[in-house]
């Protein structure tokens, strides 16, 4: 297949805003994937922080980032990222190039803990403050449960209302595949 799937197109959209020395945001940490990827790109000079309410996920994660060597730049947080203002530093906000979300439930985890639409609007929102010029908020929207369908209509109807002197938002998804797939929306502040 010649059209980026889902996942590699997260991460190219990341790529584009996030360097070495850059600070960026896993706001689900999940397996830790996205947290270990955003620590490669930040390099020894940049940081990370990531955020999942769940212990497992951030036990996960630590195992991940550790295995890898890239705890240094790394801050686990064990909260919900709506959070974020009470748990980045001052001096990052502001400086925030990107951030990524994988909403739903954690893969291989209790599927009855789920991100749900308030404070993931709320985190978001405060995102988008502590975004520098040109970052990126890429939000993976798996919608294939019930409570995935609130919080899709919900972020969908968010990031339509906002302003395009203020944001570029994009919608990716494959339109003809099967069984709810994932797609993502991304804004980028102006």
């Amino acid at each position: 297949m010649n059209v980026d799937g889902i996942l590699p197109y997260a991460r190219i959209l990341l790529e584009k805003v996030v360097h070495s020395g850059d600070i960026a945001i896993d706001c689900t940490a999940g397996n830790g994937h996205d947290t270990l990827f955003l620590a490669k790109r930040v390099g020894e000079n940049g940081h990370v922080y990531s955020f999942d309410i769940q212990e497992k996920a951030i036990e996960k994660t630590k195992k991940r980032i550790q295995d890898h060597d890239v705890e240094k730049q790394v801050t686990l947080l064990h909260k919900s990222h709506d959070h974020l203002t009470d748990c980045i530093p001052e001096n990052h906000q502001g400086k925030i190039k990107g951030a990524i979300f994988n909403l739903g439930y954690l893969p291989g985890g209790d599927k009855e803990i789920v991100t749900k639409p308030d404070s993931t609007l709320a985190s978001i929102e405060q995102l988008f403050r502590m975004l520098d010029a040109g970052g990126i908020i890429v939000l993976v929207i798996y919608h294939g449960h019930e409570q995935g369908k609130l919080e899709k209509a919900a972020v969908l109807h968010y990031a339509e209302q906002l302003n395009q002197e203020d944001a570029h938002v994009l919608k990716y998804e494959f339109i003809n595949q099967k069984n709810n797939p994932p797609f993502i929306v991304a804004i980028e502040k102006r």
